[in-house]
């Protein structure tokens, strides 16, 4: 199904399971970090891992083969890339405050991050998808509860991220989606209908925070 035809460069928690949720309603296969756990057979962790390492030689098409849509890490990590591998492709930059941006991640990703270096080892079939996601989310910051701890650095690169997507991405190829935006400017941007159904608001802190406890009693079991 490559290539892709919509990127989104956004970080996690601004939206980006919404926005997988949306897409799919809207007709496409999209890519998300919870893929690794729901499309085994098209996602090998250790595929993202080695393009980290060595996007040069990173086989884009293979390593999105299935998929005609990528949002939330680890796509966010590659989306340069990825930009400059499928140049017709709809970019997407979601965003929001950072102040409550940092907050959302501290109390979600970077939690779960900081606490699975404690309890991922390399024989537990689930180290490839944590040594991934620990290399890919903003660049292995998140994982380290002492880096994480300095706020305002962790804030100043989220906004130096998307700073950086709005300047080298084309303004008429670019979409900035605010968190808690509705259909409209997605469907206008994308040439799709707006669907009757509401526009999906899934993976709250909460809910995240509930699904990371059981994937962390899994961890243990």
């Amino acid at each position: 199904m490559a290539p892709l035809e919509v990127i989104n460069a956004g970080f996690g928690r601004t939206g980006t399971d919404s926005l997988r949720t949306a897409l799919n309603m809207l007709g496409y296969k999209t890519h998300h970090m919870k893929s690794f756990r729901e499309d085994p057979e098209l996602n090998d962790p250790d595929d993202f891992y080695h393009a980290y390492n060595d996007r040069e030689h990173a086989d884009w098409d293979y390593i999105y083969r299935g998929y005609s849509a990528a949002v939330d890490w680890p796509t966010a990590a590659f989306w340069l890339e990825l930009h400059r591998k499928y140049p017709k492709a709809k970019m997407i930059l979601t965003v929001r405050d950072a102040d409550s941006w940092y907050k959302s991640v501290k109390n979600t990703i970077a939690s779960y991050q900081q606490h699975s270096n404690n309890q991922v080892d390399s024989n537990h079939p689930r180290f490839k998808a944590a040594r991934m996601a620990q290399v890919t989310c903003m660049d292995g910051r998140l994982k380290d509860a002492e880096v994480f701890a300095k706020e305002e650095e962790i804030k100043k690169n989220f906004l130096d991220h998307n700073e950086e997507v709005k300047r080298i991405v084309p303004a008429d190829q670019l979409l900035v989606m605010e968190l808690g935006e509705g259909w409209d400017r997605l469907c206008a941007f994308l040439g799709k209908d707006v669907p009757i159904a509401p526009y999906p608001n899934v993976n709250s802190t909460l809910e995240h925070q509930k699904f990371r406890a059981d994937s962390m009693n899994a961890l243990q079991s």
